[in-house]
């Protein structure tokens, strides 16, 4: 039988300013170590702190701008368009615009405090 998700989970997110998201789909709110599924809105100016994860980690932009650098430089992801991070890659997101950014994560396994290795 199908299985409704009445709500999700708010969560911190690390950076230089706060920063939620709404987990519908993950050891917080469901309890799934297999895959993780995030809605983020992202507020303007807000800069990540650089990582390197121990799971696959997709991003799909519904609206704004994300700035995404990584070990071999850096560019910009718009609406429409899907990153595919696989573990261990470094990287460090931010949205710079005024706008900010709206977009979903999917993380495989689910995302966990064990599994993302933050810069110091």
């Amino acid at each position: 039988m199908p299985k409704l998700i009445v709500s999700p989970t708010v969560v911190q997110c690390v950076g230089n300013i706060n920063k939620k998201a709404d987990e519908f789909v993950g050891l917080v709110n469901t309890g799934d170590e297999e895959i993780s599924i995030t809605h983020v809105k992202s507020p303007p100016g807000w800069v990540g702190i650089g990582q390197r994860s121990d799971y696959r980690e997709y991003r799909l932009m519904f609206a704004g701008r994300l700035h995404v650098e990584h070990a071999g430089g850096a560019f910009d992801m718009h609406a429409g368009q899907c990153l595919d991070v696989e573990p261990g890659e470094w990287v460090r997101y931010s949205t710079p615009d005024s706008a900010g950014a709206d977009y979903v994560t999917v993380c495989l396994p689910a995302f966990s405090l064990a599994s993302v290795h933050r810069d110091a």
